[in-house]
């Protein structure tokens, strides 16, 4: 098997965040337009992630914020975005590092991104044997311990999406499109 000294991945995968950093960037400067909204799910063990202690006792390894109607403060840097939510009556600051964002999801028009946190890149490094670059210890990525957080929906937060007739997107499945689109990982591309 040949080594990847390009790394199509990684490259990959920053096209991706500038996208997501391009739309947040819209966001911030003009607001949402039209029925916009986004699920932004992220890896809370990743360094450089701000929360408040009860937030982080809450929600250990992932948390899945809304933008919505009512978030605040919206601001993007070229490394995270820092944005002012509300969780169950009480306003909270955030700071998001992109490198922390594992899912991206706009469910007016069934836009989906799925990134691969550090420590998932790490892990799957050494499943290749290719060394990765030395940075501080970050705990693999693993399935969230209990529901996603979803706050800046119209003042309110809620620990899930509310089942109606017509299911609520899952942030955490791949989105599909009406034409059946789905978001696709990269490791399906990648050699086993």
């Amino acid at each position: 098997m040949s080594v990847d000294h390009i790394r199509y991945d990684l490259l990959t995968q920053e096209a991706l965040r500038s996208v997501l950093r391009r739309v947040l960037q819209d966001a911030a400067d003009k607001g949402l337009p039209g029925d916009h909204h986004f699920y932004i799910s992220f890896n809370t063990a990743v360094p450089g992630v701000r929360l408040s202690k009860r937030l982080r006792a809450q929600y250990p390894e992932e948390m899945t914020i809304v933008l919505q109607h009512q978030f605040r403060s919206l601001s993007v840097s070229d490394q995270a975005f820092e944005v002012g939510l509300s969780f169950s009556g009480v306003n909270e600051h955030l700071v998001v590092p992109f490198d922390a964002i594992k899912r991206f999801f706009d469910p007016s028009v069934q836009f989906g991104l799925q990134f691969e946190t550090l420590g998932a890149t790490e892990e799957a490094d050494a499943k290749e044997g290719v060394a990765a670059a030395p940075e501080e210890e970050t705990p693999p990525a693993k399935p969230p311990a209990s529901k996603p957080a979803i706050a800046g929906t119209a003042g309110k937060t809620a620990e899930a999406p509310a089942k109606s007739a017509e299911p609520a997107p899952d942030p955490g499945a791949p989105p599909k499109g009406e034409g059946g689109a789905e978001v696709v990982r990269l490791d399906r591309f990648r050699k086993k």
